[in-house]
């Protein structure tokens, strides 16, 4: 994978990031640059691309030197849609273009080429979290009013049961049983759609692990062993605590239902990394150096899925209700956090990156300890 070190007006990290093959082609239609999307779309090195003619290597059905002559003399850019382009060595693909004259040399001429793939992907994408939100609202307004009947129905099968033999109040027990299931996924769904603001202090991330770990001992990981690999030194990050806790026992128990009933290990593990910075709306940088990351050892998430985790009612398991993990990421999203994701058979990796609590803050909170 390429690194863009050129004098050339395009910033090294954006240009690496691009997820579509992005192109720097200079006045003679020659290639001066490639993006590492563009070296996987032409299955070829940056090194080996520069200074070859362009549309030698790119097959594009449509008058791209009149394309090119009209973005230079305008000095704007054009976008061309729905057009074939090959290798030559590949089935054409349909894809949107954009061509824009770069601002500081106009002769030089950024292309981009977006398969259609990518954008019905995207699209699909936000389509499934336009119905998952308007899923919830419904939800959360029908919540309270199917939770008062079913109170009803569960006591009556509980009074009934008292009068019946042994086979007719198995039946009323199973109908208190799954009522009280019914309430336990509405109570889920109110609690995704009315947490409340974070009220966000100066925190121990280790007192909030703790917290969460004896929980989850005593109850759905009684049967996982659990280890702690912590960075002592850690300073405090800026959360409430209760919900960081509630976000440290969600991940624990998705850890452990993926086990199953046999068991198997979960790992805590805390560091520093500062890496990874937030960008906020106005363009500045958060940074994000306190990490914490719960591994475990099960089958892993199904590939199908693995990009709308987070995503409500989308759940790996066949009677998961897809709140947990998606009350996670809400929590973490209002602390200005970020939370991903990493699995393979055998060994998933969810990292929680958080803020460090403000030096005087944190001073505070000490001294007030």
């Amino acid at each position: 994978m390429s690194t863009y070190r050129s004098p050339y007006p395009v910033p090294g990290v954006i240009w690496a990031s691009l997820p579509v093959p992005a192109f720097l082609i200079d006045i003679k239609g020659k290639i001066i640059e490639t993006n590492p999307a563009a070296e996987q779309f032409l299955n070829a090195s940056d090194k080996s691309l520069k200074g070859q003619p362009a549309f030698d290597r790119l097959l594009i059905d449509a008058p791209m030197d009149e394309a090119f002559a009209r973005a230079r003399a305008n000095q704007s850019a054009l976008f061309i849609n729905d057009v074939d382009v090959t290798t030559g060595e590949k089935p054409p693909v349909q894809c949107n273009i954009q061509i824009a004259p770069m601002n500081d040399n106009p002769d030089i001429i950024m292309l981009l080429i977006s398969p259609r793939e990518i954008a019905d992907r995207l699209g699909r994408a936000t389509a499934v979290k336009t119905a998952a939100r308007s899923a919830i609202g419904m939800a959360e307004m029908l919540a309270h009013e199917i939770k008062n009947p079913l109170a009803g129905i569960s006591g009556a099968a509980q009074l009934i049961s008292m009068s019946l033999g042994p086979e007719d109040r198995e039946l009323a027990d199973l109908i208190v049983e799954e009522t009280r299931r019914i309430v336990k996924l509405l109570e889920q769904v109110e609690q995704f759609g009315n947490l409340r603001p974070p009220e966000r202090r100066a925190v121990n991330i280790h007192d909030a692990l703790d917290r969460a770990r004896k929980s989850a001992m005593v109850g759905f990981a009684a049967k996982m062993a659990i280890v702690e690999d912590y960075d002592p030194s850690l300073p405090a990050t800026f959360a409430d605590p209760d919900q960081l806790m509630q976000v440290f026992l969600n991940l624990i128990k998705n850890a452990s239902e993926a086990a199953g009933p046999e068991g198997g290990t979960i790992r805590l593990r805390s560091f520093y990394d500062l890496s990874l910075r937030l960008r906020r709306k106005d363009g500045t940088g958060n940074p994000l150096p306190l990490q914490v990351e719960i591994i475990d050892d099960g089958p892993g998430i199904k590939p199908e899925i693995a990009g709308a985790i987070f995503e409500p009612f989308v759940s790996g398991r066949e009677n998961g209700t897809g709140l947990g993990l998606a009350l996670v990421s809400k929590i973490i999203s209002d602390h200005g956090g970020w939370i991903a994701v990493d699995s393979v058979p055998g060994r998933t990796v969810f990292r929680v990156s958080l803020p460090v609590a403000p030096r005087n803050m944190a001073l505070h909170e000490m001294e007030g300890n």
